[in-house]
């Protein structure tokens, strides 16, 4: 199966959505992502703003 790239404005607002008390399946099943790679994100962007997600993603590309 093809993984698609997801952008950082979406992983900000799926960790927005899940703070809000959406439970984490429902999520999974909306974005078509695996709760496994949601954990993943929360344990690594968890407490950013969208700012600091690109300024990140930015220095690991280079």
């Amino acid at each position: 199966m093809a993984r698609k790239k997801i952008e950082e404005s979406e992983i900000f607002r799926i960790l927005k959505e899940a703070e809000t008390g959406i439970p984490i399946k429902e999520l999974s099943r909306k974005y078509g992502i695996t709760e496994q790679t949601f954990y993943r994100w929360r344990n690594k962007y968890g407490g950013m703003e969208l700012s600091e997600i690109k300024k990140m993603k930015a220095l690991e590309q280079d």
